[in-house]
């Protein structure tokens, strides 16, 4: 299968809900490269747990200056469309997009084609000890800060183009994402 965009993105969450982005990384990777990286603060307009900031090091008062995600989405939206979105556990991502998406009222499309670094690592790095993204980075020599989501966007792209350079054929690892329901299928 020739795929010709993938936006691989990471989303930092304010709280143990996990339904609002208080940061967000993209990588848009098109023909084998990297194209485009951004990333921002996302103001998740709700409360902040004490685990999350610990993890994460975003405070309620750096995310109050940041756009809103209905202020992003556009940008987002322009990278989103045409490509197949990435992540490192990927479930986890695809459902804070969607649970913003709803939240917001914002509609996108019914469904999103989406693959996961950490299932194609675990492909082609059967045997660490785990496939964390720290530990893939680690094993392939990738730079990473781990829990900014623009380093791991970052990181989990060029994941991506280490595993697409050992000839991975991604088709397997395609899932459907149905963001009205908010619920995984088979590709």
């Amino acid at each position: 299968m020739n795929i010709r965009k993938f936006v691989v993105f990471d989303v930092e969450t304010p709280n143990s809900r996990n339904h609002r982005m208080s940061a967000i990384g993209v990588s848009v990777v098109e023909n084998g490269q990297i194209v485009k990286e951004w990333g921002t603060l996302v103001n998740p307009e709700c409360h902040f747990d004490d685990f999350n900031i610990a993890l994460t090091g975003i405070t309620p008062e750096m995310a109050a200056a940041a756009p809103t995600f209905p202020e992003i989405w556009e940008r987002l939206r322009s990278d989103f469309d045409g490509g197949v979105l990435v992540a490192h556990n990927a479930p986890f991502d695809m459902s804070v997009l969607c649970k913003c998406l709803r939240d917001y009222r914002i509609y996108w499309k019914k469904e999103a084609v989406y693959a996961c670094t950490c299932r194609m690592g675990r492909y082609c790095y059967p045997n660490l000890e785990n496939h964390r993204l720290n530990t893939l980075c680690s094993r392939c020599g990738i730079e990473l800060q781990h829990h900014r989501a623009e380093s791991d966007s970052s990181a989990a792209a060029r994941l991506l183009l280490d595993y697409l350079g050992k000839g991975l054929d991604v088709a397997p690892f395609l899932r459907r994402y149905d963001l009205t329901i908010g619920k995984t299928f088979p590709y």
